[in-house]
């Protein structure tokens, strides 16, 4: 079971009724790190999105129009429940493996905590055991921009004007929680769009033109209500919550657990998932393999590095139990 990112969708790998790449293309196919050749792979639809599960954007069956913000407020639990009531539909008892980073990281976590008889690994990348509050105050940035275009019209613009402007600035946000300054520096430095002209308030270096371009390219693309209802979910995830302790909590996973972080990742902290290693471990969990990459592309390194991020999960799924005894080491 692959568990995408916020804004990803069930389409994770091009197949022949859908022949545009996926999200995670490379990662997955005949020989690759989730290797078909070996493994029926299954992506599903977030709960709260807009791709297909139920979502803001959903018909409400009573009024007939969009739920907006009549939309139930989600915990991560609900998008793994929900999950795995698809898996009863297909009669799927037991999965090899779940999957996912970000959004997806915690999301796999979950499944081992809710149903730990029904996953043999999981996957953890770039994820934590609870969000922190730098996390949680950048994703109530972006959402306090959305709610701030007049266009939102609290939640309730389907049939009106889209909140553009709001939508294209959250994602602005966003992208700089994705990457890296190391990455910046290489990349674009303190390069000028048009040396010849004089510095205005309008964008002048490069890195400037570059955030304005994600945030177009993104802002029509996803529901924004969708953003601030999964954003808000995964503020509030903290596998402790409800058992008592971290301890108890990941206690409940008994299967092996890949936990990998990248040292450049200003989203997910690479101390988090230091933390969730050691704190798996002190659950009494023998079979925690960790892994620390040094990539300048911070939290996006997953899409990117196929060579650290893919052969870290390959090796996993296609190996024997690994122990990692200090998990504070690469």
């Amino acid at each position: 079971l692959i568990c995408s990112g916020l804004s990803g969708s069930s389409h994770a790998k091009s197949h022949e009724d859908n022949l545009n790449p996926g999200w995670w293309e490379k990662f997955i196919g005949p020989g690759c790190a989730i290797d078909t050749n070996k493994f029926y792979v299954i992506c599903s639809n977030n709960l709260g999105g807009c791709y297909g599960t139920s979502g803001p954007s959903t018909i409400n069956p009573v009024t007939r129009k969009p739920y907006g913000t009549t939309f139930p407020i989600m915990c991560l639990e609900d998008l793994v429940k929900a999950q795995f009531v698809l898996l009863d539909h297909l009669g799927i008892e037991k999965l090899h493996g779940v999957v996912g980073a970000s959004l997806g990281g915690m999301t796999s976590i979950m499944s081992g905590v809710l149903f730990p008889d029904r996953v043999n690994h999981v996957v953890t990348i770039s994820s934590c055991a609870k969000s922190h509050p730098t996390s949680i105050a950048m994703r109530y940035l972006q959402r306090r921009t959305i709610m701030s275009d007049p266009n939102w019209n609290y939640g309730h613009y389907y049939d009106k004007d889209y909140p553009k402007v709001g939508m294209k600035l959250a994602r602005e946000i966003a992208t700089i929680t994705y990457r890296s300054g190391p990455e910046w520096d290489l990349r674009f430095g303190r390069e000028r769009i048009d040396s010849s002209e004089p510095p205005s308030l309008c964008p002048n270096f490069v890195i400037e033109s570059y955030l304005d371009y994600q945030g177009e390219k993104f802002c029509t693309k996803f529901d924004p209500n969708s953003l601030l209802y999964i954003s808000k979910a995964m503020d509030l995830f903290d596998v402790s919550e409800d058992y008592g302790s971290l301890t108890e909590g990941l206690g409940r996973i008994t299967c092996p657990v890949l936990v990998l972080g990248v040292q450049t990742d200003i989203l997910f902290p690479i101390w988090q998932q230091r933390q969730l290693a050691k704190a798996l471990q002190d659950a009494g969990n023998k079979w925690v393999t960790y892994y620390e990459l040094n990539s300048i592309f911070g939290h996006d390194t997953f899409l990117l590095d196929l060579n650290g991020v893919g052969a870290a999960i390959k090796g996993f799924l296609e190996s024997g139990k690994v122990t990692c005894d200090n998990p504070g080491n690469t």
